[in-house]
């Protein structure tokens, strides 16, 4: 298990209310794929929750893709090798921006919950900042959605049927 991990969240849109109890599933989320990680060094994550309006800029600005997304993924490491907060020696592993609108979009499509939801956003922007792609499809993909589950699961969010996202 991890020495110490410290999940900074925060909340800057103002259109939909975050349920009670978000936070500390955000913070519970990480804490399991870190494990789940064999991530025994201490840990800074950075979660913002956002609106549509904003993911949708920080996707043309840093991915060149013209519309909103649901999560963003700001990993400041590869291959393992992390920056280093000098003050606590923790390693930053990057940034994570959820669509808070995208998030219950999504949660009533695959008709789960909105904690499952953000839940999920959480862990799959995580195991991106950890050094896990989907992009090409194939095994990488497969094994990144086992991964996924399997956190999910181990936090009490178990899937509770199958869900496809053509990607529109």
């Amino acid at each position: 298990m991890n020495e110490k991990l410290k999940v900074i969240i925060e909340n800057n849109q103002s259109v939909m209310k975050i349920p009670t109890g978000v936070r500390m599933l955000i913070r519970r989320c990480c804490k399991a794929v870190l494990a789940l990680e064999g991530f025994t060094d201490s840990a800074e994550i950075s979660v913002t929750i956002v609106d549509d309006a904003t993911i949708h800029e920080l996707n043309l600005k840093h991915r060149g893709i013209d519309r909103s997304t649901d999560v963003l993924s700001f990993p400041l490491g590869e291959n393992g090798k992390y920056d280093t907060n000098m003050d606590t020696g923790a390693k930053m592993l990057g940034d994570i921006v959820i669509s808070i609108e995208h998030a219950y979009e999504q949660a009533e499509k695959y008709g789960h919950s909105l904690q499952r939801e953000i839940g999920f956003l959480t862990v799959h922007s995580l195991l991106h900042l950890l050094g896990y792609d989907h992009e090409d499809g194939g095994l990488e993909a497969v094994h990144m959605r086992e991964k996924e589950e399997a956190v999910l699961t181990r936090v009490g969010l178990k899937r509770n049927g199958s869900y496809y996202d053509d990607g529109e």
